[in-house]
């Protein structure tokens, strides 16, 4: 990759969707309000009592964006095709990402999987599921320069429990210059 930092910024969660286990749903505004960069206020304006060197210190630092916001995504098991409840919420998800407040924002779409299989069987399954994401997001209008696909099978649990299905998602994260 290239010199740019990755910082973390959306979760997308992959689960079996025969659980029933995510049911969530959102609208892109509230996507696009969530990443939409904060309007820049100017310098602080703040008094300090102290010494010049105790004041500089004090000044504070403009706010990051360090917060996740889920992104509920199924896939059917040992699958990368994306369910008909997957696609409604990506069509929501490229609605935000084409909103002009997030004209210069581009992600790093991460696959993993739980700890089940294979090594080199759960990377592929985890990259597919990953290029599945941006293929359809494309379809949907996302420019492919905003969007960039990686898998990491079994390598980055998200939980203790190796072989949970929170396991099987995708993560999202804004990349940064």
């Amino acid at each position: 990759m290239s010199n740019r930092s990755i910082a973390p910024v959306l979760v997308v969660l992959f689960g079996c969707a025969a659980s029933g286990a995510f049911a969530q749903s959102y609208k892109a505004q509230d996507i696009v309000s969530h990443f939409a960069p904060l309007p820049d206020l100017g310098p602080s304006r703040a008094l300090c009592i102290g010494t010049d060197s105790e004041c500089a210190k004090s000044v504070p630092s403009k706010p990051k964006v360090t917060s996740n916001f889920d992104l509920v995504v199924n896939f059917e098991y040992n699958s990368a095709t994306l369910t008909k409840g997957a696609k409604a919420n990506l069509d929501e998800f490229a609605r935000a990402l084409k909103d002009p407040r997030l004209g210069a924002s581009s992600f790093v779409v991460e696959g993993h999987t739980d700890g089940k299989g294979g090594d080199s069987y759960n990377l592929d399954l985890s990259s597919r599921r990953a290029q599945s994401v941006v293929a359809y997001l494309k379809e949907q209008g996302v420019e492919p320069a905003k969007l960039e696909a990686h898998g990491y099978g079994k390598q980055k649990p998200l939980t203790q429990d190796a072989l949970g299905a929170s396991n099987r998602r995708v993560e999202t994260r804004l990349r940064t210059q």
